[in-house]
């Protein structure tokens, strides 16, 4: 088990209440059932990722636009780098690939977890 911040855990579960559309749509349409557990906003060191598949070590985060000015894409390259240091792998997609190619999507999580994992 991963270390955590306990102080994110209450912050963790507002944010599984309001997943954004996007959220939903991974965990309801694919995650969820897929065959090995995924856990959503899930308190890892001081971050909350969107998505958290501990046999595999993956750490799956949606970005919407506010992820694409140059202070918060740096904030999200320094947690990326924080998270790979623990060993993790992340994988970042933007809202658009879920509205748009969504089956790709699912399709390349599934092909990086089949890499990461024996069925």
């Amino acid at each position: 088990m991963k270390d955590y911040n306990k102080d994110n855990i209450k912050l963790a579960k507002t944010l599984r209440k309001s997943q954004t559309p996007w959220e939903r749509k991974l965990w309801y349409d694919f995650l969820r059932n897929y065959p090995v557990r995924f856990q959503r906003q899930k308190a890892i060191g001081n971050y909350i990722v969107d998505f958290y598949c501990a046999k595999a070590g993956l750490v799956i985060e949606l970005d919407g636009g506010g992820h694409y000015e140059k202070e918060q894409k740096e904030k999200d390259e320094s947690r990326t780098k924080e998270l790979e240091k623990i060993n993790l792998k992340v994988l970042r997609f933007c809202n658009i690939d879920i509205d748009k190619n969504f089956y790709a999507v699912c399709e390349y999580i599934d092909k990086i977890i089949k890499s990461r994992v024996d069925f």
